[in-house]
């Protein structure tokens, strides 16, 4: 069977399985799901899923570089805004804790995929790493526009209560833990800015 009449067009046939997988490995975690699963929901062929992806590894990095994207694409979303400093900071946080209010919502994939690959050295994990990292240069960048110093702690505890509402959405109150966030958000921005 050709990935045309598998879904009209090699694209179509990549998006779904990288739809699929990415829906699936978010939800039930990577591990668990083999390729034969993937392969069957996506409705295509063996030789399709290795068309595209040389093999499961491959896939489940094209997974975290679609949520590295989409996370990217939020932040610069924000950026584009034009707001100040610190509501650019703000509007951030907002967009993680629309993602911790959304439906389906199983914390963050990218502390889900280093638990599952803690080997430093694998492909998975540097993945993780290199995007953590974007991550926290880039809120201590917004920091510093932000006025707060120093910016590279600033950073690093933005990070850490990013990282600890994704974990505590998925175990309590979203709306809770969502609204906790903002506040030490708010708080970080108040104690962490130099006076004028």
């Amino acid at each position: 069977m050709s990935a045309r009449t598998e879904g009209g067009s090699t694209s179509e046939a990549r998006s779904r399985l990288l739809g699929t997988a990415t829906r699936i490995f978010y939800a039930e975690g990577i591990h668990s799901v083999g390729v034969d699963r993937i392969i069957a929901e996506a409705q295509v062929t063996r030789a399709t899923l290795y068309r595209h992806f040389k093999g499961k590894e491959d896939l489940v990095l094209a997974y975290l570089a679609l949520a590295d994207q989409g996370i990217r694409g939020q932040v610069e979303a924000v950026r584009a805004q034009g707001l100040p400093a610190a509501d650019t900071v703000r509007g951030v946080g907002r967009t993680i804790t629309e993602g911790i209010r959304s439906d389906g919502f199983r914390g963050c994939a990218f502390l889900n995929a280093a638990a599952e690959y803690p080997d430093a050295a694998h492909p998975v994990h540097q993945a993780v790493l290199a995007h953590r990292q974007w991550f926290l240069e880039t809120a201590t960048e917004l920091l510093a526009q932000a006025g707060c110093a120093p910016a590279d702690e600033a950073g690093r505890h933005f990070v850490m209560l990013r990282d600890g509402a994704m974990a505590a959405g998925c175990l309590f109150d979203p709306a809770l833990i969502s609204e906790t966030f903002l506040r030490g958000v708010e708080d970080l921005l108040r104690t962490r800015t130099a006076p004028a």
